[in-house]
């Protein structure tokens, strides 16, 4: 069971690497840092929630992600299908209220992000600091989100989300170059083609040092 799933991780990570040379992969490249984060918080018990046309909006220039929460109703609550545990443990770690907006420092550190095509169930990710750290920044966590982009209309939703799908937490404490390859899931109901990946990096207390999201770029462009 072990080396089929190592082939496909391979053949994953080749491709993405094989996407990032011919300069068509959905990545960050040339695009600006978002100036703020707002994450947007959705209990699965309310899909009215989901469908609120006032939603928080993010500002101009800033990135939004939208994560569900699981609810009391556990798989019987209308947006359990798309519920994630990450989201709580999200909400619970920066300890804000339901739409937090992160505004960012006036520099960041230079952060690259990818995705490659999906294949198997799973689509290959990176994210990558363009900048060695040291030592004034301390510790380090990287996020990597998979999102499905949905636009204003569709699914549901009066207003255009990045519903968190997969997440990729690292810890990046040493100082030098960070870096990192991976193949995440996608889960069951996600449409591929909707998928990109928006990834940040907080110091110890928190704080967003880096951002980026990923644009899809065709090759002759």
């Amino acid at each position: 069971m072990k080396r089929p799933l190592a082939l496909a991780a391979a053949a994953l990570l080749l491709a993405l690497h094989q996407a990032a040379l011919a300069q068509a992969s959905c990545s960050s490249e040339g695009q600006a840092a978002p100036t703020a984060l707002l994450e947007r918080f959705i209990s699965a018990d309310c899909e009215a929630c989901w469908t609120d046309a006032h939603a928080a909006l993010p500002r101009p220039g800033a990135v939004a992600l939208d994560w569900i929460v699981p609810g009391a109703g556990g798989d019987d609550a209308p947006l359990s299908a798309a519920a994630r545990q990450d989201g709580l443990d999200r909400l619970q770690a920066i300890g804000r209220a339901m739409a937090p907006t992160t505004p960012l420092p006036t520099t960041l550190l230079p952060l690259r992000v990818a995705r490659g095509p999906a294949l198997g169930g799973y689509i290959g990710t990176s994210i990558a600091l363009q900048a060695a750290t040291d030592a004034v920044y301390g510790p380090l966590t990287a996020w990597l989100a998979l999102v499905e982009t949905i636009p204003a209309g569709a699914d549901g939703t009066a207003i255009e989300r990045n519903l968190v799908r997969n997440t990729l937490v690292l810890d990046w404490s040493a100082p030098g170059e960070h870096a990192e390859i991976r193949p995440l899931s996608v889960p069951a109901g996600a449409q591929a083609a909707r998928l990109r990946v928006i990834g940040w990096v907080e110091d110890a207390s928190a704080r967003v040092v880096a951002v980026a999201q990923s644009v899809c770029v065709p090759a002759d462009e």
